[in-house]
């Protein structure tokens, strides 16, 4: 059986303040861009920046909240999530298609004060998976190799 993995880390700054709203039962999204800029060398020695930016989606209850309280237009994040690309017809009937990052884990960087004051939010403990052994852990010391 084939199995796959959707996971997707970034460091990033917000583009704007997070929207959010909330639904029936206070269910809730946040929504924001996220810049993420990556610098090189072009062929002529010379630096250049290459910024790329995500469409950054948060469902879960607690991540929202943080999301709505803390982050803002400039802030720097590390989140952890996966890719998701879904559809929709435009005004015109035109298929449009969005890749967005689905958020599973949130940790606030670029506090003042450094990194004692950095805030994380993740998974309940309940959603975490299980430990897994390291992988050498109950290793045949026998093979050849």
């Amino acid at each position: 059986m084939s199995r796959s993995v959707n996971k997707v880390i970034l460091i990033g700054n917000l583009g704007k303040d997070p929207e959010v709203r909330y639904f029936e039962e206070n269910r809730g999204v946040a929504n924001f861009p996220l810049a993420t800029t990556e610098s090189y060398i072009d062929k002529t020695g010379e630096r250049k920046e290459q910024t790329d930016w995500h469409n950054i989606v948060i469902y879960r209850p607690g991540l929202v909240g943080i999301a709505e309280k803390y982050l803002n237009k400039g802030k720097q994040v590390y989140l952890e999530g996966r890719l998701r690309t879904r559809s929709y017809e435009d005004s015109q009937q035109q298929m449009r298609y969005v890749t967005e990052v689905l958020v599973d884990t949130l940790m606030l960087l670029g506090q003042a004060g450094g990194s004692e004051n950095r805030q994380t939010a993740q998974k309940s403990p309940s959603e975490k998976p299980a430990d897994v052994p390291p992988a050498n852990e109950g290793a045949d010391d026998d093979l050849p190799f």
